[in-house]
């Protein structure tokens, strides 16, 4: 995968790492093992493979409850989930197997 890639091993093992812990890729070993995805591509979305790796989708910080120097004076923070949830929706209608077609057409 890393050949393919071009990606550094480690941070090849890290992305398995975290999409078999997300449930989206198994290891199978053996002569004809290798990765594979753990369910079938058009029920995996972008917004699963960046929840995976990245964690929760949000554009600020502000919304997971870090601290920041403005927000009692901040009128943007209340509109923030809605713009996250959209973002996610958007990102969530895209499967893997439309992913799959644009590569083939590139």
């Amino acid at each position: 995968m890393a050949n393919e890639t071009g990606l550094p091993v480690p941070t090849v093992q890290k992305l398995v790492s975290k999409l078999s812990a997300a449930g989206l890729i198994r290891s199978t070993r053996g002569a004809g093992g290798g990765l594979q995805l753990a369910r079938p591509a058009a029920a995996i979305s972008v917004a699963d493979i960046v929840e995976a790796v990245e964690g929760p989708i949000a554009l600020t910080a502000c919304v997971e409850g870090t601290e920041c120097s403005v927000e009692h004076e901040c009128s943007v923070k209340p509109h923030w989930p809605v713009v996250n949830e959209a973002l996610r929706g958007a990102l969530a209608a895209i499967p893997l197997t439309q992913l799959a077609r644009m590569e083939e057409m590139a």
